[in-house]
C-alpha cells in the first residue's frame, strides 16, 4: 500500500490578535495534557499498565497514540475538543478564520485517516473526547480490554 498522504499544504501563519492569545496558544502542551493524565492516573490506579505517547508504525501512517496496549493491539486518544473538533464542544475561532478552518479540517481527516490505516492492519482504536469524565474514559477503556482478553 502507498503512502496515502496527502502533501502538506503551508497555511500562512496567522498575525496574532492579541498577547493574551498568544500565551494561550503557546501554552497548549501536545502530550501528558491534564485529561491523558487523569486518564492514566484512573487506569493505573485500576491495574493496567500500557505505553504513553507510543508511536505505532503501520504501512501508510506513522501514529503517536496517548495510551496504548501493545500486546492486545488497543490504541487509545484522547482528543481534545478544539484540535480535533468535537461536535458538541469544537468552536471555530473568528479571528484568522482563513488560517484555522483548514488547519482543523486537517486535523479531523488526519484522525480518520489514522483510524482507518490502524484498524486496517489489526489495531482496534478507541477515540474519547477529553470532556468525557475520567472514570466514563477509564470505563470504556476498561471495557475495550475486556473485549481484547486483558
Amino acid at each position: 500500500m502507498a503512502d496515502e498522504r496527502q502533501p502538506r499544504q503551508k497555511l500562512p501563519h496567522p498575525h496574532p490578535t492579541s498577547a493574551a492569545a498568544t500565551a494561550s496558544m503557546r501554552s497548549n502542551r501536545s502530550v501528558d495534557t491534564a485529561p491523558e493524565v487523569l486518564v492514566r492516573r484512573e487506569l493505573h490506579r485500576h491495574g493496567c499498565r500500557f505505553r504513553k505517547n507510543y508511536v505505532i508504525a503501520v504501512p501508510g501512517v506513522k501514529a503517536r497514540a496517548d495510551i496504548v496496549f501493545t500486546r492486545l493491539r488497543l490504541a487509545v486518544f484522547i482528543d481534545g475538543c478544539f484540535w480535533h473538533q468535537c461536535p458538541e464542544h469544537g468552536t471555530m475561532p473568528r479571528a484568522n478564520a482563513d488560517y484555522w478552518q483548514p488547519k482543523l479540517d486537517r486535523n479531523v481527516a488526519r484522525d480518520e485517516r489514522v483510524t482507518r490505516l490502524l484498524e486496517e492492519s489489526g489495531w482496534r482504536v478507541l477515540r474519547i473526547w477529553e470532556h468525557v469524565p475520567v472514570s466514563e474514559a477509564c470505563a470504556l477503556v476498561v471495557e475495550a480490554l475486556g473485549e481484547r482478553g486483558y
